[in-house]
């Protein structure tokens, strides 16, 4: 797992650069949030397959996999899932540092279930 920390008041779409950099993979599976030109750009140069649901105001849709789309769920149980452990839901880590080990940890304790 590799993830971004990012101020709350950011956009997600700010923390892709860093989060994807140095990392090959074939697919890249988002919702609405990270429908951006230049997202969109960076992976058809890497030539990863884009499975990113789009905002209705679109000039070019682009056709995704609904199938593969459908495992996004997947991803938004495991934040889920993170929330239920209060420390992470209420933020009560004051620095990055902490709050990350925090994330970590849960997610080990999410995987051994």
């Amino acid at each position: 797992m590799r993830f971004h920390l990012l101020p709350g008041q950011r956009y997600d779409t700010i923390g892709v650069a860093a989060l994807i950099d140095g990392i090959d993979f074939d697919t890249i599976l988002a919702d609405k949030a990270f429908d951006a030109n230049w997202i969109i750009e960076e992976m058809n140069e890497r030539g990863a397959r884009i499975v990113i649901s789009q905002r209705p105001k679109r000039k070019h849709p682009i056709t995704i996999d609904k199938q593969v789309y459908k495992w996004r769920h997947l991803i938004e149980n495991f934040f889920c899932k993170l929330k239920e452990f209060k420390a992470i839901a209420m933020r009560s880590d004051k620095t990055d540092r902490n709050f990350s080990a925090m994330i970590y940890a849960c997610a080990a304790v999410i995987n051994s279930r």
